[in-house]
């Protein structure tokens, strides 16, 4: 098969691979249909390099079983699936109080072991679940981040009609804007210095477009708020000036929830740090998607929303591309020279 295998800070290669076969009973084979670009890619790739050279890379996906090990039952072979790409121990402390997010040998297929930028895909039977056919193979593979952003906001004390303000709108953040939306939140305030991720915000539910270019989003958030600020501030543009700013956006006894990863030291002007003291500020950090039991209720939530319509995954992909074209795909998101949302490769399709 082809696959997409990273061997150091940009140097990604499209090279044949070994397909995946069945060796333990609850193993499942899936042949990937539609698999996404993370934001976390960019950075990996970028930045920081593979966990293992040469590793087929890739965690995003959704697919058809091909086969499965003798133990599973609840999917088969034709079956129309989206596979969950964390990997958690079971043994450790976290595991075993069942906070699985918090597994202390958590990772992800693509790190360090086989991910879906392939033509073919194996995970354990706990990790795919069944998608319904009201659910197209492009909106399947954008199940995982939208399972991140629902995680996230969980881990909050969201309710009706509370105020929402996301603070970068890639994918992270236009789902954000969405489950704010689906949470009950009265106002939600989209942020971003690209005015084109900002019209698609509007479009998924934001009340409010901040551009921050123009003025603070600080100041621009206190004059719609008379002042106030909002309940909930979330941060997921990843960057270091954000992860400072964000704290300026919670009104007082408010709650700020960190959904980027700025892959860089957060240096936190005076301003904004003691918005956390005085304003008394309860800040999050939400890490994966997962939780007990496996995978968790934010994947059957993200499904049941797909389904119903109620999130529109389609609209956030602006690429759909082969495998082959992925090196170039890459280099072209880093050079910026043009407006690159949710990237999806589609390994059965060749150049």
């Amino acid at each position: 098969m082809k696959a997409l295998k990273l061997y150091g800070k940009r140097d990604l290669r499209f090279e044949d691979a070994i397909e995946p076969r069945i060796e333990n009973e609850n193993d499942v084979i899936i042949k990937v249909k539609a698999t996404g670009i993370c934001g976390s890619d960019i950075s990996r790739y970028a930045k920081l390099g593979p966990y293992v050279q040469g590793m087929i890379w890739g965690h995003e996906f959704s697919g058809e079983v091909v086969e499965v090990g003798p133990s599973v039952s609840h999917v088969k072979a034709g079956d129309r699936v989206v596979g969950c790409p964390a990997l958690y121990c079971g043994k450790c402390e976290s595991c075993k109080k069942g906070i699985l997010s918090q597994c202390e040998s958590l990772h992800v297929i693509g790190a360090l072991q086989p991910g879906s930028f392939a033509e073919y895909v194996k995970l354990p039977g706990e990790n795919v679940l069944f998608i319904p056919d009201e659910i197209s193979y492009d909106s399947a593979a954008l199940i995982e981040p939208s399972s991140v952003v629902v995680h996230g906001l969980y881990r909050t004390s969201l309710q009706p009609g509370d105020s929402v303000a996301v603070m970068g709108c890639g994918t992270i953040g236009l789902l954000a804007v969405q489950w704010a939306k689906i949470f009950g939140a009265s106002e939600i305030f989209a942020i971003d210095i690209d005015d084109q991720k900002l019209n698609i915000a509007k479009e998924m539910g934001a009340d409010f477009t901040i551009n921050p270019l123009e003025k603070s989003a600080y100041d621009q958030i206190m004059e719609l708020t008379n002042g106030k600020g909002v309940d909930i501030a979330v941060e997921s543009a990843g960057s270091s000036v954000t992860s400072a700013q964000v704290f300026s956006l919670a009104k007082k006894r408010g709650q700020v929830v960190f959904m980027g990863i700025p892959y860089g030291d957060v240096l936190v002007e005076r301003f904004y740090f003691e918005k956390i003291v005085r304003n008394e500020l309860t800040v999050l950090g939400s890490w994966n998607a997962i939780s007990s039991p496996f995978p968790g209720k934010e994947w059957k939530t993200t499904i049941d929303c797909m389904r119903t319509g109620k999130i529109n995954a389609e609209a956030l992909i602006t690429h759909r591309i082969t495998l082959e074209e992925g090196p170039k795909m890459f280099e072209k998101i880093l050079e910026k020279k043009e407006f690159i949302g949710k990237v999806l490769f589609y390994p059965e399709i060749r150049l």
